[in-house]
């Protein structure tokens, strides 16, 4: 029986399991009809928790045994039988009750170092959890809620606050996690001399058994909580913030262990949160960066053209005058008709340029409402990010011209061919002999033969084909 018992107590590795088995196996194996397991608070003499089993009467009849149960050095607790029948507890029972409590301590410490792993993990877990959310480019006052939410779920405290420097010296609650009324927590300010203050800002953790009573307090939301822990935010020698995590009046206080977790915790925080903000940076800079190029972009494709486009009609206006004289002086001559005529061209050649450059603003335009770090989610945009991304090995951008509305009338799948053509024509164009410019039309009005709508792609190149060494141009469409 004594054997089958120690298997028993040590078959469970949760540790509140592992108590109430052990109170139930001691009255089974000794024949009482009461058993309480008393677990004391570290480093102190007070009952942190009871387990019992039987009847309580028994209690009263004052017969009853008592073994102590210890965790390597430490004494966990106290183990009390009562009420035993037919007579008293025998020497026998006193033995069963040391070897078994003896086998309890064994027990007690596998599950508290199971309970510790798994604790662990879910701090790691967590924390990972808070990086890979930061990272994702939230904004500051989200990220500090990521953060302060995270961490109030896996202390298992009654709120999670993140406090930020103030200008006066003081510090400032400015985010608060609560599935309480959290009403007048956000905006409570530590005023500066505090005696907590000094080493918050000093980086220094801070632990606190009652945030009630305790005189290093003083802001008027303490008398809510208990036990707390209050940690600094710091990275590199940053002082980004401290988090704070209390629990209710009454709870059972922040173990090592717990104090521990929650400051590495804070630590990894304080540095997703460096990261984040200079990848905030870093994406903002690209803005700047990507609208420079935009400006140069517009000042080498349109500007040029519009300039190239007056020149034109200056020079069409001129010739059309000059054949207006000529006719007047030539009455009945077909060179007046003649030369109106190559006007025309001309005028309309001047046309199709504006129309172009028309397009390539619009182009433009567009390419800067675009957020540099995320993946286009519409057709336009990903037509541009083609392109965009040749012009890094072709050495100069391709114009692209979008006609129709593209981007509520091509579907996924045709949209998926449509940019698998066009990254094909692009790489062709690359390896032609003398490419300089390209043109991409994307065209979303067009009727295919058989009457049904489609879009089509053209990609013009000024290249040298392979077999008569005229300019290229690849042409593709599908229905829609």
């Amino acid at each position: 029986m004594l054997l089958e018992a120690v298997l028993n107590v040590g078959s469970d590795l949760d540790l509140g399991s592992t108590l109430q088995q052990i109170v139930e196996t001691a009255t089974a194996l000794t024949g009482a009809r009461h058993g309480a397991l008393a677990v004391l608070e570290p480093d102190r003499d007070r009952i942190d928790a009871l387990y019992t089993t039987g009847t309580p009467e028994a209690e009263a009849e004052g017969d009853f045994l008592r073994a102590p149960i210890a965790v390597h050095t430490e004494v966990f607790g106290h183990l009390y039988l009562g009420g035993k029948r037919p007579g008293p507890f025998t020497d026998t029972d006193a033995g069963l009750l040391r070897v078994l409590a003896a086998q309890a301590g064994i027990a007690i410490g596998n599950a508290r170092l199971y309970g510790a792993a798994r604790q662990r993990e879910r701090w790691i877990a967590g924390a990972a959890a808070v990086t890979t959310a930061l990272l994702t480019g939230t904004d500051a006052a989200d990220a500090l809620m990521t953060v302060a939410e995270q961490a109030r779920v896996l202390a298992g405290a009654s709120a999670g606050v993140i406090l930020q420097p103030t200008e006066e010296g003081g510090m400032e609650i400015v985010t608060a996690s609560t599935p309480d009324d959290p009403a007048g927590i956000v905006g409570t300010v530590i005023e500066p001399g505090s005696p907590v203050l000094v080493q918050l800002l000093g980086g220094e953790p801070v632990f606190i058994d009652d945030s009630a009573t305790d005189p290093r307090m003083t802001t008027g939301v303490r008398s809510r909580f208990g036990p707390s822990m209050m940690l600094p935010l710091q990275s590199g020698g940053r002082l980004i913030g401290t988090l704070a995590l209390p629990r209710r009046r009454g709870e059972r206080p922040y173990t090592d262990v717990d104090r521990l977790l929650a400051t590495q915790f804070a630590s990894q925080a304080a540095l997703a949160l460096v990261l984040a903000d200079a990848q905030a940076d870093r994406e903002q800079l690209a803005v700047y960066e990507d609208r420079d190029r935009i400006a140069r972009d517009l000042h080498d494709l349109v500007v040029q053209r519009l300039f190239a486009t007056e020149m034109m009609l200056e020079s069409t206006r001129r010739r059309a005058a000059s054949e207006e004289s000529a006719g007047a002086a030539e009455a009945g001559d077909g060179g007046d008709a003649e030369g109106q005529a190559e006007a025309g061209v001309l005028l309309g050649r001047a046309v199709d340029e504006l129309d172009s450059t028309i397009q390539e603003v619009r182009t433009a335009i567009f390419a800067l409402q675009q957020p540099p770090a995320a993946a286009p989610s519409t057709f336009r945009g990903r037509v541009l990010r083609e392109t965009g991304g040749a012009a890094a090995l072709l050495g100069f951008p391709p114009s692209v011209q979008f006609t129709g509305a593209v981007d509520a009338l091509v579907g996924e799948e045709t949209g998926r061919e449509l940019l698998a053509a066009l990254r094909g024509a692009l790489a062709a164009a690359h390896r032609r002999p003398g490419v300089s410019a390209i043109e991409v039309e994307v065209d979303a009005t067009v009727r295919l033969p058989d009457g049904r709508s489609g879009v089509r792609l053209v990609v013009a190149d000024d290249g040298r084909g392979e077999d008569d060494g005229r300019p290229t141009t690849v042409t593709w469409q599908a229905p829609i």
